[in-house]
């Protein structure tokens, strides 16, 4: 049983790990710039400005590992005080209640997903402008 609850634990991690790691990309109006440089250039350009954007900010994800984290902590903490008041192990309730705590960031972040931070995607976006493109949202 133990064994078991550690590989959910293990998946869990990993499919927050994937979630929490994908990224918005701003979506360009297709102006002269955009004409003039091509898809190809264009999308350099858009990898060079979110590259510059994580650098001086704490990037696209931020906050999401903070709140997972958080999460797992308090339900590792409310599973091991339960259990251990119905008289039962503390560390398996620790597990179980952090396993719940893991599945529900991990529901949360996928039906309920954060786009960048505000200043990350200002930062993109200004760089794009400077560059001569006009972003008109993020996908």
């Amino acid at each position: 049983m133990r064994r078991r609850s550690e590989e959910l634990c293990l998946v869990l991690a990993a499919a927050l790990f994937v979630t929490g790691c994908t990224v918005s990309r701003p979506v360009l109006y297709p102006n002269a710039r955009y004409g003039e440089v091509g898809s190809e250039a264009a999308q350099r350009d858009i990898d060079y400005c979110l590259s510059l954007a994580s650098h001086h900010t704490d990037g696209p994800v931020a906050g999401n590992a903070g709140a997972v984290a958080a999460n797992v902590g308090a339900g590792a903490a409310g599973g091991a005080a339960g259990r251990a008041a119905a008289g039962g192990s503390a560390g398996r309730g620790a597990a179980a209640g952090a396993a719940s705590a893991a599945a529900r960031s991990l529901f949360r972040a996928l039906f309920q997903p954060r786009g960048p931070s505000a200043a990350y995607r200002r930062l993109a976006e200004r760089c794009l402008r400077e560059r001569g493109y006009e972003p008109m949202g993020w996908r």
